[in-house]
């Protein structure tokens, strides 16, 4: 286990990242737990210790390069899957309150058995569809930031996230490859849910090419966002 941890170390501080040892544990289990639970159901397709550091961890947590958390106080993450990018952004950045939500209650369960054995807390998980979430003002436009890995076309994602961010917040996908054809297509969908594209920041993930799409909450999104569960995805709006 030192060994492996001594190796994430590395990985991390590459990337200009050091942790407590306390932090560095977190991870590693957050990573044996990951793998163990995978042997029994889907949740990743990267099991590789040194892949899921990079893939998984340090991913997750670069969009502290263009956030400044200070300054955000609730964030939710949407389509969270096994917990990305939310568990990992609370290990290495212990005070952020984050929300993390997903359609499939398995695997908010196996988020749960994270958070207890982690000893994580300001942490909230719920089981739902975003388009019904959507609909409940306790958490409708109530977020400084929505952040999410959900692989799916931004003119989905956005009618799935913006409802939830307040007016001057923001909704960032996190994106690969070459995604200035995919933003072009999505700012109309953006415009109608009340948001604008604010910025495309681009970078690289060892031989990965990886991007952060910005879109800033300008105003309200009109009440018949989101559609009823399915059609985001199956008829995007463009």
């Amino acid at each position: 286990m030192e060994e492996k941890i001594e190796l994430m170390s590395r990985q991390f501080e590459k990337e200009g990242f050091t942790f407590s040892d306390l932090q560095k544990r977190q991870f590693y289990t957050f990573y044996e737990m990951l793998v163990e639970k995978n042997k029994v159901m889907n949740l990743t397709a990267i099991t590789d210790f040194r892949e899921a550091i990079e893939k998984h961890f340090i991913d997750s947590i670069c969009i502290c390069r263009i956030v400044d958390f200070k300054e955000t106080d609730q964030i939710i993450d949407l389509g969270t899957g096994a917990g990305f990018p939310g568990i990992p952004l609370k290990i290495a950045f212990p005070d952020l309150k984050i929300t993390l939500v997903d359609s499939l209650n398995k695997r908010i369960r196996f988020i749960d058995e994270v958070i207890h054995e982690l000893g994580l807390t300001g942490l909230t998980t719920i089981h739902s569809r975003a388009e019904d979430l959507a609909r409940d003002q306790k958490y409708r436009e109530k977020f400084d930031l929505c952040v999410s890995r959900a692989v799916a076309n931004l003119c989905t994602l956005d009618e799935y996230c913006l409802p939830f961010v307040k007016k001057g917040g923001n909704f960032i996908s996190y994106k690969s490859g070459d995604v200035d054809e995919e933003v072009k297509e999505s700012k109309r969908a953006c415009f109608l849910l009340g948001g604008k594209i604010k910025k495309v920041h681009k970078f690289d993930l060892e031989e990965n090419k990886r991007s952060f799409v910005v879109m800033e909450k300008v105003k309200t999104t009109p009440k018949q966002y989101p559609r009823k569960a399915g059609a985001p995805s199956k008829e995007p709006l463009k």
